[in-house]
C-alpha cells in the first residue's frame, strides 16, 4: 500500500528492485535539531532562571507581561512544529525507486508540489558512486549519479546508504536490459525480415 502510494505509476508487470531514500542518519539529525529548538526556551529558562526572575520582578506591575510570553511561546512552538514538518516531508517523500524496467526519481518540491521522472534502463550510460566526508565514510552514505545518452545528468541519489552497492545493482540491471532490448530488435528484425521474403515468395507464385 505504501509503494502504491509512492510510486503510483508502476505498471502492472513492473517489479521494484529497490526503494532508497535518503540515509537514517539524515532523520536523526531533522529529529535531534528541531528537539533542541523545542526544549530551548526550557533549557534557557533554567539556566537563566536568576536573570527571568530579576526581569519579572520588574516587569510584574504590567498586566501584558504574561499573555505576551504566552504568545511568543505559541509563535514560536507553532513555526517549529512547521518547520519541522517540512524537513520531515522532504526527507521522506524524497525516493528513487529501481524497477526491472527503469529508474524512476521523485523529489518533494515544498509541501504540495512533487516532481516525477524516469528513465529507461537500456538508456542509462553510467552510473557513479560518491563518498565524501567523515561522517558519510563512517556511516556508509553518499551519493549515486546516473547519467543517460550524451552525458546528461538524470538524477542524483542523494545521501542514500551503501552507495557503492546500489550503483553495482543498477549497472547490472542495465546490462541485462541493453542485452533483452538488442535481442528484442533482433527478432523483431527477423520476424520483419521473414515477413517480406513470406509476401514476395506469395506475389512471385501468383505472377508465375
Amino acid at each position: 500500500m505504501l509503494k502504491h502510494y509512492l510510486f503510483p505509476s508502476q505498471k502492472p508487470d513492473e517489479k521494484i528492485i529497490m526503494l532508497r531514500r535518503r540515509h537514517w542518519l539524515i532523520a536523526a539529525k531533522i529529529i535531534v535539531r528541531y528537539g533542541l529548538f523545542l526544549l530551548a526556551p526550557i533549557i534557557l529558562y533554567l539556566i537563566s532562571n536568576n536573570f527571568l526572575t530579576f526581569v519579572e520582578a520588574r516587569l510584574e506591575q504590567s498586566y501584558l507581561t504574561g499573555p505576551l510570553i504566552t504568545l511568543f511561546l505559541s509563535l514560536y512552538y507553532a513555526l517549529t512544529w512547521v518547520l519541522f514538518w517540512y524537513a520531515w516531508i522532504d526527507y521522506y517523500l524524497d525516493v528513487w525507486i529501481i524497477t526491472d524496467k527503469r529508474v524512476v526519481n521523485i523529489k518533494q518540491q515544498g509541501l504540495f508540489s512533487r516532481s516525477i521522472s524516469e528513465a529507461k534502463l537500456y538508456r542509462i550510460q553510467d552510473v557513479q558512486a560518491e563518498v565524501h566526508g567523515l561522517l558519510p565514510t563512517f556511516f556508509h552514505f553518499g551519493n549515486v549519479t546516473i547519467q543517460t545518452a550524451g552525458n546528461e545528468t538524470f538524477a542524483i541519489f542523494e545521501q542514500i546508504p551503501s552507495p557503492y552497492e546500489t550503483s553495482r545493482e543498477i549497472l547490472k540491471l542495465v546490462e541485462y536490459e541493453k542485452k533483452h532490448q538488442e535481442e528484442k530488435e533482433i527478432n523483431e528484425v527477423t520476424t520483419f525480415n521473414q515477413t517480406d521474403n513470406t509476401s514476395s515468395s506469395n506475389q512471385t507464385y501468383h505472377g508465375a
